[in-house]
């Protein structure tokens, strides 16, 4: 898992455009989505076959924000959350821990994932298709 971990994490930082001309932002927001979903995948007890990506949509959904997860997904515009927003939707632990993780505060990282996940979920769920799991996720976006 610690593999796929670090895989997401590259993949996630060319996903966000980790070039050099981004101001480092892309590299934060690399660096939270992959401090999330490893938290997601923690918490899903981590077998190779888990989804943390599915496990986020799930939370979104259920916390009211279907129609803004189902816009990332599909094929159309994004629209947009905010670190309100996000914050309902995660559990407190995880959040925290994505905090730890990136060394910011809860709401900064409620802000910084609001700012990130349009993109993010948008990128790894091409042609609206959601993958079965991180490594089918990983692969596919390295063909």
């Amino acid at each position: 898992m610690i593999m796929a971990g670090n895989d997401l994490g590259g993949l996630l930082g060319g996903l966000l455009g980790g070039g050099q001309g981004s101001g480092g932002s892309a590299g934060s927001g690399a660096g939270i989505l992959g401090a999330l979903l490893s938290a997601l995948g923690g918490a899903q007890g981590g077998g190779s076959g888990s989804n943390p990506l599915g496990g986020l949509l799930d939370m979104l959904t259920k916390s009211g924000l279907a129609q803004q997860k189902d816009s990332w997904v599909g094929t159309g515009t994004n629209e947009s959350v905010t670190g309100a927003q996000i914050q309902q939707a995660l559990p407190g632990e995880t959040l925290d821990q994505v905090a730890r993780q990136s060394g910011v505060t809860r709401d900064q990282a409620a802000d910084q994932l609001a700012q990130v996940l349009p993109t993010a979920v948008d990128k790894l769920t091409p042609n609206g298709q959601v993958p079965a799991s991180l490594e089918d996720l990983v692969k596919q976006q390295r063909l």
